[in-house]
């Protein structure tokens, strides 16, 4: 293995699981995702999980860009919003194929991160997070006033065919079909990215974000690495968003809003993003905070901007972060 991968070796901050214990974790989430019915009591419950595991997803794309890339994106919301709006206006139309719908709806905004990235990749620092957020609010912009597309700003609602990929469609607005069906994939796309970063390009990666103009002068392409973490992030939010599109029959501008992009930053600050699993984490603590303290509080964002500054101020690696600290004291 070449020197920018031994050093990225050295250099990344999170430590992926030996490759059996990996796999291990992996089998036994998947059964807790199986389990999960019998676990969680409500209907109402399933939903909210169900939820919570759409924005675990968006927030791990999120977190997914900071660990590799060390950049930070205001503008996820783009692919997020770009998966749903491509599933729900094709079906609605009937344009294609149900399942060839879902698939362009997962490949088109993979493509187009990709090719944004080649570009993006070039920039660095507030310029970078404020043209992400400039790409972001640009899709907003055409939605929101592209009524002919899908009723601008009212949104368009749609219908889900009887069957999709040869199974019932309908078990896609089941909650607890839902349920499982998202927290699957999230335990996937999770166990697909921690072999991404045990591997030889998510390791170059990682050195290219430490020190990029040493990876240059080894001789690397820093662009087109950067760019493939870019359309990996945009893959998984894509994912997202048509999970969301399609549980609740529903598309709306305020998918590629900035504020979708903003709490999917704050999920990933709070759960830990220098963490594969940190972003997922804390999509879901903030998830049920917000949905608890939109119960009592009408400023409830104020409650979560507190949390937040309570967070990154003692504990900067996130609850992850916190966690694997105390784990590590415990073992001492």
């Amino acid at each position: 293995m070449s020197t920018i991968a031994h050093g990225a070796a050295a250099t990344v901050r999170r430590k992926p699981l030996a490759g059996a214990a990996l796999f291990v974790t992996t089998a036994v989430a998947l059964a807790v995702g199986v389990a999960l019915p019998w676990l969680v009591p409500t209907k109402i419950a399933m939903s909210l999980l169900a939820q919570a595991m759409f924005d675990a997803l968006l927030a791990t794309s999120v977190g997914f860009l900071i660990l590799q890339n060390g950049r930070v994106s205001f503008g996820q919301a783009a692919f997020f919003g770009l998966g749903g709006y491509s599933v729900g206006v094709l079906i609605a139309r009937h344009w294609v194929a149900p399942e060839v719908a879902v698939l362009i709806a997962i490949i088109l905004p993979t493509l187009v991160a990709f090719l944004l990235g080649l570009v993006i990749a070039r920039i660095t620092g507030v310029a970078h997070a404020m043209l992400t957020l400039a790409v972001g609010q640009a899709f907003y912009e055409v939605v929101f006033r592209w009524r002919e597309l899908a009723k601008g700003d009212d949104g368009m609602s749609f219908n889900l065919p009887r069957h999709l990929f040869g199974l019932s469609a309908s078990g896609l607005q089941d909650p607890a079909v839902m349920m499982v069906l998202a927290w699957t994939i999230l335990v996937l796309v999770l166990f697909a990215l921690a072999l991404f970063a045990r591997s030889r390009i998510g390791q170059i990666a990682a050195a290219i974000r430490d020190n990029e103009e040493r990876a240059r002068f080894l001789g690397y392409s820093t662009m087109l690495p950067r760019a493939l973490v870019y359309a990996i992030a945009a893959f998984i939010a894509a994912i997202a968003g048509v999970l969301s599109a399609c549980y609740n029959g529903y598309i709306a501008p305020q998918m590629f809003h900035w504020s979708v992009s903003g709490f999917a930053l704050i999920m990933a600050i709070i759960g830990g993003a220098k963490f594969i699993i940190g972003p997922a984490i804390g999509a879901v603590v903030l998830f049920y905070i917000k949905d608890y303290a939109g119960q009592f509080a009408e400023y409830w964002p104020a409650i979560v901007g507190i949390i937040l500054v309570v967070v990154t101020l003692t504990m900067p690696r996130g609850v992850v972060g916190l966690a694997a600290t105390l784990w590590k004291m415990r073992g001492r």
